[in-house]
């Protein structure tokens, strides 16, 4: 039998606490990381509206999104890549700021808008139809903006860059 002084139980506990803040920090750094911004506008009937977008093309960047950012200016958003077209599913786990999503067909074809999604909410988010992308934007932007389905984004992404 091997005998633990008391004392060191504390410490290794500590040291557990610590490597358990190391990696959170490091997740919440890769979190707050943005990614490069990339030009996107919206057609709706009566006008273009330019955006500024992150895309998230990867599962790690798509699996984080937007959580825990604090701000983002309204004519900012991110837009997330799926490939392929498919029913998605998004929620807004660790998500502070309330988001419009965009459901988007593999033409660049608004499909559906969730709008006023709520922060930090698991529940499940559907597209309602295949799509190929989702764009999130600030809550009320598509109803400030005029934004409907049947819209069309432009984007390197949809290959209707014009």
């Amino acid at each position: 039998m091997v005998f633990i002084p008391r004392i060191r139980r504390p410490i290794a506990v500590l040291l557990l606490i610590v490597s358990l803040v190391g990696s959170w920090s490091a997740s919440f750094a890769r979190a707050q990381q943005e990614l490069g911004l990339e030009p996107l506008t919206i057609e709706t009937t009566t006008d273009k509206h330019v955006f500024q977008v992150e895309v998230a093309r990867t599962d790690e960047e798509r699996a984080t999104g937007l959580m825990w950012r604090k701000f983002m200016d309204l004519d900012k958003g991110m837009l997330f890549d799926f490939e392929v077209e498919r029913h998605v599913t998004m929620w807004m786990k660790n998500t502070r700021l309330s988001l419009d999503m965009l459901f988007i067909a593999t033409d660049g074809r608004i499909a559906t808008i969730a709008i006023h999604n709520k922060p930090y909410s698991t529940e499940r988010i559907y597209s309602g139809e295949k799509v190929s992308a989702v764009l999130e934007l600030l809550a009320g932007s598509t109803e400030r903006l005029g934004i409907a389905p049947g819209d069309l984004v432009r984007h390197s992404m949809f290959g209707n860059l014009h």
